[in-house]
């Protein structure tokens, strides 16, 4: 009861906040009425009073707010401010387009996340695993692509030239291939980094050891340690799917899809606050449904484990093998910036507009005639430096909020619910449109996928037999939590804070677009990725080379949680290969 209630509050302030975005902007929202239902109309003082009396806008947001609370209790959510029609019927539409789309994203991130760990699940069932697991840079180049970038290439290259596709629209199944997997494939490569960390732990307990050693086939030892694991990734799995559904701004803007992302955001800019707050209001319904539904399914997997306090503990019996691949990425990246920094990167020439790479410009130049290696060298401070900071606070703020999953479960579902532009918009209203803006509004979210993986981890480790052992033996709470409980949780979860550094990145440059975030002539990745992407059919070179950056970045993050050591030449006895060793299963290694 008392969670139920705590959720209805935080969805009445958001509400509530969305209504006062006007007023906390401090912009005239008559002024921006007019000019989103005709641009040429002239802003006079007769048309703008015209406007404000329309729309009852001298009685202050109090009175609007009531307004719209009372006709939505009698389900009449009102009519737009822009087009004068019912909101209700057009939400619903553009809810339906977005739910279809979700779920065709949904089916091509989990065979993408199959595809990521069908190593170990293979190494795991012939019982050839080692504790480190699946390497993940290929996984987290992939989840590193922005979707704008992935829609743009998808629908200039199968769309168009290829034909294969329709490109642009919304009239049936052929027309929500592209855009399910501009956003299938890197949330897909998400979900399977993050399942491939877990796996390596479920094959290493008691359980699969004993299948093993009694011939069970690996088939199904494989298929119970993926149930093992799904529990912890449920939550995260609901994130998505709120996510993919209003989050989805940049790809139903590329192939011209009338979803509620879109909806959402058109709204929040022309400041048509009857459809920005049922909008929103459709987002939370969702976010608490999908919530739900993940803690109901993990119950249903784990449930009587968890009852009885019959788990062993879900992460790895021992660290990773440090490698040699994060020193190998960090020294490409380290140069690609250092070369980059003895440049200018906004040197002008107008002669070498869009020229490919060379000699002289071993990256290609821009539609300005600017070097892209210059540019991408001296982005990267603001790019890395940002993200890194906005990481590790979410990382922090995640791992606490996710410890006290009664006050942040309601909290996490509603939060989800706000599209990082929606998100930007309110923290400029508040905060007013400057250089933190978009970094407030980054941090304002950038927490939430972590506090949900905490919470679900959090409550596995607390159903494991250790757990039990150790309070039967007097522990304190306190001695649990620092002894048992943190040492099993930081490690996944902070191996899923890098793996997110590069969204993070990006997410930071999705407001720009809004005139929020970095503007020209700041030589930001994302922005670059931004003022490229026209030319992507032209001169693919000028998004490939922020983009290559951001994957490097994402497979460096991912690669250098396990550890890094140095290159050691090897041995003689190295060189020689090990005798045959039987397995538990009664196969040789």
């Amino acid at each position: 009861m008392i969670r139920t209630l705590w959720r209805v509050l935080l969805a009445a302030a958001l509400l509530c906040g969305i209504g006062l975005l006007p007023w906390l902007s401090r912009t005239d929202p008559a002024l921006t009425v007019l000019k989103a239902r005709s641009a040429e109309r002239d802003p006079t003082p007769d048309a703008l009073a015209a406007v404000r009396d329309q729309l009852g806008l001298d009685a202050g947001p109090a009175k609007l707010l009531g307004e719209w609370f009372g006709g939505l209790a009698r389900g009449d959510a009102g009519r737009s401010w822009i087009s004068g029609g019912e909101v209700t019927p057009a939400v619903v539409q553009a809810l339906g387009v977005s739910l279809l789309l979700m779920a065709a994203a949904l089916v091509v991130a989990l065979l993408t996340a199959g595809a990521v760990c069908a190593r170990t699940l293979l190494r795991g069932a012939g019982g050839r695993l080692d504790d480190r697991g699946g390497r993940g840079g290929g996984a987290a180049m992939l989840a590193a692509l922005p979707e704008f970038l992935t829609g743009s290439v998808l629908a200039v290259v199968v769309g168009v030239h290829l034909g294969w596709l329709p490109a642009l629209g919304w009239y049936g199944p052929r027309w929500t291939v592209l855009p399910a997997l501009a956003l299938g494939l890197p949330a897909g490569a998400l979900l399977g980094r993050m399942l491939d960390d877990l796996l390596p732990g479920a094959f290493a307990e008691p359980w699969a050891l004993a299948a093993a050693a009694r011939g069970t086939p690996g088939r199904t030892v494989a298929r119970r340690a993926v149930r093992r694991c799904v529990p912890g990734l449920l939550p995260n799995v609901g994130l998505f799917v709120v996510g993919l559904t209003g989050g989805a701004v940049a790809v139903e803007q590329i192939f011209d899809i009338p979803g509620l992302g879109r909806t959402t955001l058109q709204a929040a800019v022309a400041q048509d606050l009857p459809v920005l707050q049922a909008g929103t209001l459709a987002l939370v319904l969702l976010a608490a449904l999908a919530g739900a539904c993940a803690r109901l399914a993990a119950r249903l997997l784990i449930g009587p484990a968890l009852r009885d306090g019959a788990l062993t503990s879900p992460h790895r019996p021992k660290p990773a093998e440090p490698r040699v691949a994060p020193l190998v990425l960090g020294a490409v990246l380290l140069g690609t910036v250092a070369l980059g920094l003895i440049r200018d990167p906004l040197a002008l020439d107008t002669g070498a507009r869009l020229r490919p790479p060379s000699w002289a410009h071993p990256l290609g130049t821009d539609a300005l005639g600017r070097d892209l290696l210059a540019r991408i060298g001296h982005g990267a401070f603001t790019t890395l430096s940002l993200a890194v900071a906005i990481s590790a606070a979410a990382l922090v703020t995640g791992v606490l909020l996710g410890l006290l999953p009664r006050l942040s479960g309601p909290l996490v579902d509603t939060v989800n619910a706000i599209p990082a532009v929606l998100a930007g918009l309110l923290v400029a209203g508040v905060a007013g449109n400057g250089a933190a803006t978009p970094a407030l509004a980054v941090a304002a979210v950038a927490w939430v996928p972590l506090a949900a993986h905490t919470t679900a981890l959090l409550e596995q480790e607390r159903a494991t037999t250790h757990i039990t052992a150790t309070k039967g033996l007097g522990a304190t709470g306190g001695q649990l939590l620092r002894g048992e409980i943190l040492p099993a949780l930081l490690p996944p979860v902070t191996r899923h804070a890098l793996l997110r550094l590069p969204g993070v990145a990006l997410a930071l440059t999705s407001l720009g677009f809004l005139g929020l975030g970095a503007q020209p002539p700041d030589p930001e990745w994302g922005l670059l990725l931004a003022e490229n992407q026209p030319y992507a059919e032209r001169a693919p070179w000028a998004v490939l080379a922020p983009a290559a950056a951001l994957a490097l970045l994402g497979a460096l993050a991912v690669t250098a949680g396990g550890g890094v050591r140095l290159p050691r030449p090897r041995t003689e006895a190295a060189r020689r290969p090990e005798p045959a060793v039987a397995t538990p299963a009664g196969e040789t290694a």
